[in-house]
């Protein structure tokens, strides 16, 4: 449960610090509009504080971790920092209008995009952990 709370504690201050880096970026570069940096703190906020404070309620109430959820909970970090670092760099060529090549554009979703499918994966399987846990009454 140690281990729930500190993650929690870590992506809120990386949430914290995206957002900031987000307001302070975008204002330094007089960029106005929508950018990727502007939801960049959302997701931390969500996918990593929010999602290991619930964890850490789970756990308290059902004691589902076991060494499987300990891998998983690995990979679901990677996972949520590849989006995060994909994100702010989408957004970092928004705001400063860099000219990339359709490859290189590809290349930044691509990769968030798995970013996001091993987030998903490990969501699903950290839910199947925890009903294989709960005792069911009939």
């Amino acid at each position: 449960m140690k281990r729930y709370i500190n993650l929690s504690i870590f992506y809120s201050v990386v949430a914290m610090i995206g957002g900031v880096f987000f307001r302070e970026f975008t204002k330094f570069n007089n960029f106005v509009g929508k950018t990727t940096l502007g939801v960049l703190h959302t997701h931390y906020f969500i996918l990593g504080m929010f999602f290991f404070i619930i964890l850490l309620l789970i756990e308290k109430n059902f004691s589902f971790s076991n060494k499987r959820v300990d891998s998983v909970i690995v990979t679901y970090n990677i996972g949520l920092n590849i989006s995060g670092i994909m994100m702010l760099v989408r957004g970092v060529v928004q705001v400063l209008n860099l000219g990339i090549s359709s490859a290189i554009d590809a290349s930044i979703s691509g990769i968030a995009g798995l970013g996001h499918i091993i987030i998903s994966i490990s969501i699903l399987i950290i839910l199947i952990e925890l009903k294989k846990s709960i005792k069911y009454s009939t």
